[in-house]
């Protein structure tokens, strides 16, 4: 076999016995520098892939390639229970099925632009990106929660209109969310320009944290008060319709005649 010697430094092909029907074959390799366990991982699929083994062939990962597979494979499920989490949580806070979906809004440019982000620089997506991914759900909500929770208090103390509330939510929390944001992204910049042992580790989370947070930033202000004005009316429609049936109902046939 041969692999790519960017990724893959190093190759021993050894005998190992086991309880199988079948003699196999371990094929261990050590990791290049620079080079993470993500590509090398890659590099060896596709190598298999391009040599067309027989059926009767079968190749399967053992040690840390095996257990970075796995964990890559449990990663969807651990992102939806945490969007579960903070939709139940933030439910509870603002007592409300509808206004947590336009804080979790937020997430989905945060995450575009990490995974755009790691694409641009040619960074795989490995188990630090996800771990980059999971801790922008928790730094990008909070602009959605400053602008939410503004609008929600002038609409209840000043009886301001859906779009009053949230158009001086995006002015006057401007500063705040513009500050936060450049604090955790300013945080990322060592991460992703940082060399020596174990770099190669840090950049891809350094790149996907300043990415997410430049698209998240340039983004929610734009986006977030769309959301806002429109599951505000979808609220509204609502709550209406149980008030529609009973006047329907309150009418009753005299009021036919």
């Amino acid at each position: 076999m041969r692999f790519s010697p960017s990724v893959l430094a190093g190759r021993v092909l050894v005998q190992a016995h086991s309880a199988v029907s079948f003699a196999p074959a371990t094929l261990s390799f050590n990791l290049a520098p620079n080079a993470t366990i993500g590509e090398a991982v890659s590099a060896i699929n596709q190598t298999v892939a391009d040599l067309e083994l027989p059926r009767s062939i079968a190749a399967s990962f053992q040690g840390n390639a095996q257990a970075f597979q796995s964990s890559l494979g449990s990663t969807p499920i651990l992102i939806l229970a945490a969007l579960i989490a903070v939709y139940l949580i933030l439910g509870m806070l603002y007592e409300s099925v509808i206004h947590p979906i336009t804080i979790i809004s937020t997430l989905p440019s945060a995450g575009l632009g990490a995974l755009l982000t790691l694409m641009l620089f040619g960074m795989p997506l490995d188990i630090i990106g996800i771990i980059s991914i999971v801790l922008l759900i928790g730094i990008v909500k909070k602009n959605g929660i400053m602008l939410v929770d503004f609008a929600l208090e002038r609409q209840r103390e000043e009886g301001l209109s859906s779009e009053e509330a949230i158009h001086e939510a995006c002015r006057l929390r401007f500063r705040p969310i513009l500050m936060t944001t450049l604090c955790a992204l300013l945080a990322g910049v060592p991460l992703m320009v940082g060399t020596g042992t174990g770099s190669e580790i840090r950049q891809p989370l350094g790149y996907a944290i300043v990415g997410g947070l430049l698209v998240s930033q340039l983004l929610t202000l734009f986006t977030t008060p769309v959301v806002y004005l429109y599951l505000d009316e979808l609220s509204h429609v609502r709550w209406r319709w149980p008030s529609l049936g009973r006047d329907a109902r309150s009418l009753g046939p005299s009021s036919a005649r």
